[in-house]
């Protein structure tokens, strides 16, 4: 890791994880079922390649995500959260519905419903499936 802002606990997580690009490959990952990098250049976002191998190696190098290569095309990796990347859920929950609750242009979709509704009961939900999928 780079070298620390501080040593404040908020500035020390947004030094691993706290960039749009980053957070979005997280949500992805955790959220749409993305594994690889062609995937990840389909996100409704533009992410520009540059920065998306960047992301991805830097998501790697602190131990949120893996890297492999795919069973199916030898030619081409997949990416998984390890438990330090499945420990954001909540995190990136709190995000999305914080978003949904104070900005008029980001409607809730199915997601966000069944999180507006049941926020719990969504992050237990997606933890077990996630922790299931962990390298």
């Amino acid at each position: 890791m780079k070298k620390k802002r501080s040593d404040c606990p908020i500035s020390c997580s947004l030094d691993v994880f706290g960039d749009k690009w980053s957070l979005l490959i997280i949500r992805d990952i955790m959220l749409r079922g993305k594994m690889s990098y062609s995937e990840f250049l389909e996100s409704e976002e533009k992410i520009a390649t540059n920065i998306l191998v960047n992301r991805l190696k830097v998501l790697e190098e602190e131990n949120i995500l893996s890297k492999s290569v795919s069973p199916a095309n030898k030619s081409k990796f997949i990416y998984r959260l390890t438990q330090k990347g499945v420990d954001l859920l909540p995190i990136v929950i709190e995000i999305m519905d914080w978003g949904a609750r104070y900005n008029e242009n980001c409607p809730r979709r199915e997601l966000g419903k069944k999180i507006q509704k049941d926020k719990i009961k969504v992050i237990a939900e997606y933890l077990e499936k996630l922790r299931n999928e962990v390298d």
